[in-house]
Parts: structure tokens; C-alpha cells; sequence
């Protein structure tokens, strides 16, 4: 379903570029974006499974984890404050990426990654010192925003720099980099639940400082993109630009079809009101849809409550934890099956395998647990085996999302839109994802009290209808220049009617049509 595009030989020579070292390390350090909001997913559920944390900030919550075991399993951990505290930095990354959008797109990506590391820096110190819940959410909105900025800007970078057969690759090392945080948070809330004296979670809030040092030095040092470059203005530095980061002087081709994409780009005074016209309805329902459905994968109730989740049934505190850590260290393995194929299988190929597998493992985790604690949720002792299966199986539901929806979610929408509104594209793809993000996290504690096993079968019901989708709608972007990629949509079954000849103005030289 790529839509019948080849490519000539000489300009696919010339578009793929080599893999220089000056771009592996840009893309490196650019990719610590992730780390922010990686290290917050994990960070956030570790801590709020800590009885001192639970004790000083939200006291209901822990009378009722401490109260008999006859309490329902589901419900324990039910508590509308709890999940204002965990959700707030949702709708703080929701707003700030609008914000971000005019940043990236006006004064280019570097400085919307540099505001996100700084602004994420502020917010771990007053989490790391807070004495009250408005501390713990006034930190949580400020890391909210850094995350709202770095998710907008950090893609797009890294999708313009990459050459176009190592684009998937280098992206994903976003996502990397996101479940690099994930596990750091996990093993560091494993060694601080421990510490004597109930100040451990102080630790962990605090050590987000890191994450976000590392993204504010990287902003600083990093060039900008030739697009971003060309879209400012600076034509002659962005060709040098170009020849730097493709290790060539051969760049006329490319060259021309960003001056193309540009020239567009200038004639587009509102991206938001252009974004609405009929040629980028695929790109537009594709920001919204993607995000979308990688919410409702269930992902995020897996890792971002994981110690909550598993301490739920029937794990004990540390246990919890160390359950944890394994399914993070699964997260990070599985991430580099994606980088190794996803320029070669390409992009269709990990969501439809990816999805399979994810629908197999809720099934199977729904039924076990359903199982065990039945609909009315009384406490029974989890024997190891058994809670061993269960981990098991999440672990194969981590690993096909780590490979699929997870590094994908955020590679396709940042590579599909043409430049004259890619700035505002990724702000969709981000506000779309941290809304449901923030639905999710503010109603996932109730579904499980109320739909209990039953919300496994729910999300596995939402995997079947995404991998659906992908498989007649999405065509395959692998290995096709980032300012060409509007020939993919032209030639997509459903997608093209959207498409007149005349909406293109790029690669005439590169591409020939099948058809022809």
C-alpha cells in the first residue's frame, strides 16, 4: 500500500545521503528530549506507590491501602487528588505545545528544545522540595510544559536532520531515549523506597534535574536544521547546513526541493488555518489518529502505574517495584528491534506485528487476573508462578508496543507533513496525545474499580480497531525524502483524491509514477 511511488536511482543515491558522524551526534543529543518525559512516566506511578509519599501528601489514600484486605483489589488506590497530582503535567504539556509550535516554526527547534529542558529543571526542584499537594502540583505543571515543548520539537529535529534511508532509525532514538528514562526512574524509585526516614520520593522527584540538564546543554550546543534554517530566512547557511550534515557538496537535489518546500512555506501565513484545507486532510486525521490510538493501546496504564498495578494484585511494596524493572528493561531491548528494522521492514510492517501481539497479551492478562479476582475484587494471595505469568505476559505487551506504537506514534506524524505546517502538525500530534494521556490517567483508576479485568478487554478491543486502520490507511514512508513524502499520500488509494496535481511542488526530479 505505499501507492505505487519508486524512486530514480540517482536521485535515491542522492536523497539517502550517508550517515555522517556530525549527524549520528546531533541526533544523539537532540534524542535526550526524551529522557524528560521518560523519566517523569516512570518516576511518577514508583512514587505514588511509596507509603511515606501517600502518608504526608494524600493521607485517605494510604488509610485506605492500609485498611483490610477484604477492601477490593480494584478500588485501592481510587482517589480524585491522587489523580490531579498525576494528570496536572498533562494538561500543562497539552496547552504549552501550542506555545511551542509558533517557537519552533519563528525561532527554530533549538530553542523550544532549551526552553523545555530549562522549564522541566524548575519543576523538579520544587517537586524535589515540596511540603504541600499546590508544591507537588505547581512542580508537575512546569514539568508539564518542558515535556509540551521538547515532545513538539524534538521529532521534527530529528526527522529533518536524518538522512532519508536512516530517518526511522534516527527518530526512534526519541522514543530510546523515552524508555531509557522509563527504566533509570524505575531503578531509582526501587533504591529509594528503601531509605530510612520516608524521604526517599524526595530523591526521586529531585533526580528529574538530570534528564533535564542534559536536554538544556544539548540545546545549546546543537546546530539547527537546514529546513528550520531556510524556513527563518538563512538560505546560504542552510545549504552549508546541508552539505555538513549529508557529508556531501552534492546536495543540489535536495537542496532545491527545500527551497521548494520553503517558498510554500512563506506563502502560508497561519499554518492553523491551512492545515484545515482539503490536500492535508491524510496528514491532519493522522495527527489526530495516531496519538489517539497509541493512548488507548493501554500503554501508559501499564508503565505509568505499573508498581501500582502490580502491587494491586497482590505483589508487596518492593516486589511491586521490582516487577517494575523488569518490564523496563524489556521496554529498552525491545526499542532497539524497532531501530534495527524499521528502515528496512518500514513502518506498516512493526504496527501490524506489533498490534497482533499487544492483543494477544491483554487478552491473556485480563483473563488471569479476572480469573484470580473475579468481578468482585477480594483480595487472594497471588501464587509466584501465577504472578510470574502475569508479568510474563506484560512483558509481551511491552515489548510489541516498544517495537510498534511506541517509537511509531511519534516517527510517522513528525515525517508526513510538508514544511509550511509540520510546526503546527506536531503541536496536534502532541496535544492530541497528552489529552488522552490526561483522560486516561484522570479516569484509568475508576475504570479498573468499576470495569476491574474488564478494561484489559476494553483496550484490547481499541488494538483491533488501530491495527485496522494502519492497514488500509497508513501507506509506507520508509526511505522516502522528508519534503517528497506528500508523492506517498498522491498515490495512496483513499488518501489521493484529497491531493490535485497542482498541490505539488516538490521532486519532480526524484520520483516517477507507475502508473506513467
Amino acid at each position: 500500500m505505499a501507492g505505487g511511488v519508486i524512486l530514480s536511482t540517482s536521485s535515491k543515491k542522492l536523497h539517502e545521503g550517508k550517515m555522517t558522524s556530525f549527524v549520528l551526534l546531533a541526533c544523539i543529543m537532540a534524542s535526550s528530549g526524551g529522557l524528560i518525559f521518560g523519566y517523569d512516566i516512570g518516576i511518577s506511578g514508583g512514587v505514588t506507590s511509596m507509603d511515606s509519599f501517600l502518608e504526608k501528601f494524600f493521607p485517605s489514600v494510604y488509610a485506605q491501602q492500609q485498611a483490610d484486605s477484604s477492601a477490593s483489589q480494584y478500588c485501592k488506590f481510587d482517589s480524585e487528588l491522587l489523580t490531579l497530582f498525576t494528570s496536572s503535567l498533562y494538561v500543562a504539556a497539552l496547552l504549552s505545545s501550542f506555545a511551542a509550535s509558533r517557537v519552533t516554526r519563528v525561532s527554530g527547534r533549538k530553542l523550544s528544545m532549551l526552553i523545555g529542558g530549562m522549564t522541566f529543571l524548575a519543576g523538579s526542584a520544587i517537586n524535589g522540595a515540596a511540603v504541600n499537594v499546590f508544591m507537588l502540583i505547581l512542580g508537575r505543571v512546569l514539568l508539564g510544559i518542558g515535556i509540551g515543548f521538547a515532545n513538539q520539537s524534538v521529532p521534527v529535529y530529528l526527522s529533518e536532520m536524518a538522512p532519508a534511508k536512516m530517518r526511522g532509525t534516527l527518530n526512534i532514538g526519541f522514543q530510546l531515549m523515552i524508555t531509557v528514562g522509563i527504566f533509570a526512574a524505575n531503578l531509582i524509585n526501587y533504591g529509594t523506597a528503601s531509605i530510612k526516614g520516608g524521604w526517599g520520593w524526595r530523591v526521586s522527584l529531585g533526580l528529574a534535574a538530570v534528564p533535564a540538564i542534559i536536554m538544556s546543554v544539548g540545546a545549546l550546543v546543537l546546530p539547527d536544521t537546514p529546513n528550520s534554517l531556510l524556513e527563518r530566512g538563512f538560505a546560504e547557511e542552510a545549504k552549508k547546513m546541508l552539505q555538513k550534515i549529508r557529508g556531501t557538496d552534492d546536495i543540489q537535489e535536495e537542496y532545491d526541493d527545500l527551497i521548494a518546500a520553503s517558498e510554500e512555506a512563506k506563502t502560508v501565513k497561519s499554518p492553523w488555518s491551512n492545515i484545515l484545507q482539503n490536500k492535508y486532510r491524510p496528514q491532519l486525521i493522522m495527527a489526530i489518529l495516531i496519538p489517539f490510538f497509541q493512548q488507548l493501546t493501554g500503554i501508559n496504564v501499564i508503565m505509568f502505574y505499573a508498581p501500582v498495578l502490580f502491587k494491586t494484585i497482590g505483589f508487596g511494596g518492593e516486589a511491586s517495584l521490582a516487577s517494575a524493572v523488569i518490564t523496563g528493561i524489556v521496554n529498552v531491548f525491545a526499542t532497539f528491534v524497532s531501530i534495527a528494522t524499521v528502515d528496512r521492514l518500514g513502518r506498516r510492517a512493526l504496527f501490524l506485528q506489533g498490534g497482533a501481539q499487544m492483543l494477544i497479551s491483554q487478552v491473556v492478562v485480563g483473563t488471569l487476573i479476572g480469573l484470580k479476582f473475579g468481578t468482585s475484587g477480594e483480595a487472594t494471595e497471588l501464587s509466584k508462578g501465577y504472578a510470574s505469568i502475569i508479568v510474563l505476559f506484560i512483558c509481551v505487551y511491552v515489548a510489541a508496543f516498544a517495537w510498534s506504537w511506541g517509537p511509531l506514534g511519534w516517527l510517522v506524524p513528525s515525517e508526513i507533513f510538508p514544511l509550511e505546517i509540520r510546526s503546527a502538525g506536531q503541536s496536534i500530534t502532541v496535544s492530541v496525545n497528552m489529552f488522552f494521556t490526561f483522560i486516561i490517567a484522570q479516569v484509568f483508576l475508576l475504570a479498573l474499580c468499576h470495569m476491574k479485568f474488564g478494561l484489559f478487554y476494553f483496550f484490547g478491543g481499541w488494538v483491533v480497531i488501530m491495527t485496522a486502520f494502519i492497514y488500509f490507511f497508513l501507506p509506507e514512508t520508509k526511505n522516502v525524502p522528508i519534503e517528497e513524502i506528500i508523492l506517498v499520500w498522491k498515490q495512496h488509494w483513499f488518501w489521493g483524491k484529497f491531493i490535485a496535481d497542482e498541490d505539488i511542488h516538490v521532486g519532480e526530479h526524484a520520483f516517477k509514477n507507475t502508473s506513467a
